[in-house]
């Protein structure tokens, strides 16, 4: 783990204490007497169904308020949260049965209906919920506590696939609210998660507020990443939107804040010198970059189009602007991420090489590109997605794209990118987005890989090869036959470029010295946590 420290010390402004006390209803004196992390994320919270999208502010948002019947652990097991479970003998009926003590947090108990309309709504979403749906026979609530599903064929992947940690978890939520559309996002945001969402003090992209869940009854055992006991330690976690990366530096060191999720990484030396302040990464394999494109509008509905601008791109230039610092950055082409076991870098050739201009613009002559503008949506407020839409914009120009880069903050984009209108009418061409490398390092889970157009991932490609090719990878029953399938996924992907990988890097978090205990996970979590006083 790479770890960093600085000292500095400092007293809380006027303005930010008013801002803290702003709507909490508590006085000063009652305040000190809580125990309260102030955390800047990486974006301002406006989506608040972590189940339409795959924003990773809302999916930090849906592991404080909800919980998951299954979770995986720092060693990518899955193990039970709020349910055990047994496995037919013939691998196609999973029987899972709630612990005691779940209650959602406005004081009805958590039953196996809950769960099954949970189960149902994300599987509409999610790219590997919608592979399990299609091999499955029932999905069924036998008894208050007692949810068996069964399968027409096996699914080994299953525990892993509704178990994983991100893009999408199946958060539990009352049957009521999943019932509802999954294409329309829940009005109520009632979990039976650790923490309570105090809606009254929220504000939109601003400042959102987490209240312990008294009646939480934590699962035996040590948290690890997202399974075991989640022991909250804390009164209150609040996050506060801080856009300036200078700014909410400037508030870690003088105790304004507690945490920053994301550390611009040329602004860490300010860090050094103090004491106060730990800089640590939460993952080795970190995020990859990557660039997704429009497959419904032209003119990026062209192969030869798409293939074009991704032959334009340099990893190298993009990262390089992103990070800077070359410790925390990597050239790989590999879609499934460099330092997984299914790691191969077929086709990227262009990409991991500095990028082919003349090929490019030979490429787009041969596609019958007619100018079109490319509609970029560039988010402006995120430190770790600002570089990649400069970059890419200037290399598609120099290749004879027209392109129309609009600005925008992040929550707009995230709400903008599920819009299927042409990009004239308030659609889209291209966007850039992270993940981290376990959200990808699949074809299962990687939501890019989804050919099934409308139900596919924004950019909705239709693509029945990537689909057979991801029910090979389901039927492999070896490793060395899932990496040769996972192979063919790679090149096919490079070759249709269902998505651009642009390389992978880590970005360090920082926070108070005061915060002991905080779980090494991928996703930030603010269980187990404790604040010193």
């Amino acid at each position: 783990m790479l770890k960093f420290r600085s000292r500095a010390r400092g007293a809380i402004t006027g303005a930010m204490a008013a801002m803290l006390l702003a709507g909490t209803g508590l006085t000063t004196e009652a305040l000190a007497q809580e125990k309260t992390i102030t955390a800047v994320m990486h974006s301002g919270l406006r989506v608040l169904d972590p189940i339409i999208t795959t924003a990773h502010i809302s999916r930090n948002h849906g592991y404080m308020i909800y919980d998951v019947l299954v979770a995986v652990d720092e060693n990518f097991q899955p193990q039970p949260q709020m349910a055990d479970w047994t496995i037919s003998d013939d691998k196609l009926t999973y029987t899972f049965t709630l612990r005691d003590g779940l209650k959602f947090h406005d004081g009805a108990p958590v039953t196996s209906k809950d769960v099954v309309a949970s189960l149902n709504r994300w599987a509409k979403r999610d790219s590997g919920g919608q592979l399990i749906m299609d091999v499955t026979e029932s999905l069924e609530a036998t008894d208050d506590k007692t949810i068996v599903w069964k399968l027409t064929d096996p699914f080994p992947a299953l525990l892993d696939t509704i178990g994983k940690q991100s893009a999408i978890p199946p958060f539990i939520m009352p049957e009521r609210v999943a019932s509802g559309s999954a294409d329309e996002a829940v009005t109520e945001y009632i979990g039976s998660g650790p923490f309570v969402f105090v809606e009254e003090e929220y504000q939109p992209g601003v400042s959102v507020t987490y209240r312990k869940f008294e009646d939480y009854v934590p699962r035996e055992g040590e948290p690890s990443w997202m399974a075991g006991g989640k022991e909250v330690k804390v009164d209150e976690v609040k996050w506060v939107t801080m856009p300036d990366a200078q700014t909410a530096i400037n508030a870690l060191l003088s105790g304004e804040i507690d945490y920053i999720e994301q550390v611009q990484i040329d602004l860490l030396p300010l860090l050094e010198a103090s004491e106060d302040v730990v800089v640590e990464t939460r993952d080795e394999l970190g995020y990859q970059t990557i660039g997704r494109m429009n497959f419904k509008h032209p003119p990026f509905d062209n192969k030869k189009v798409r293939q074009a601008a991704m032959m334009a791109l340099s990893q190298e230039d993009v990262l390089a602007t992103l990070i800077g610092n070359p410790d925390y950055y990597k050239v790989c082409g590999a879609i499934f991420g460099c330092g997984t076991p299914l790691a191969d870098d077929t086709g990227s050739e262009t990409l991991t090489s500095g990028g082919d201009i003349e090929g490019a613009k030979k490429l787009l002559e041969e596609s019958g590109y007619d100018g079109t503008p490319i509609v970029l949506m560039q988010p402006t407020d995120v430190v770790s997605l600002t570089a990649q839409p400069v970059v890419a914009a200037q290399a598609m120009r120099n290749a004879g794209f027209n392109v129309d880069m609009q600005a925008m903050d992040w929550q707009t984009l995230v709400t903008r990118r599920a819009s299927q209108s042409k990009p004239e009418d308030g659609g889209w061409n291209i966007f850039f987005t992270n993940w981290m490398v376990p959200e990808v390092n699949n074809p299962l889970i990687s939501p890019m890989l989804n050919g099934r157009g409308d139900n596919a991932w924004f950019g909705w490609p239709e693509d029945e090869k990537v689909e057979e090719l991801r029910a090979e990878f389901i039927a492999a029953d070896t490793p060395e036959k899932q990496k040769e399938v996972a192979k063919k996924i790679q090149e096919h992907n490079m070759e249709e470029v269902l998505y651009i990988p642009l390389g992978q890097y880590i970005m360090p978090q920082a926070r108070s010295t005061k915060l002991v205990n905080m779980i090494e996970s991928p996703v930030p979590v603010f269980w187990n946590v404790d604040k010193e006083q």
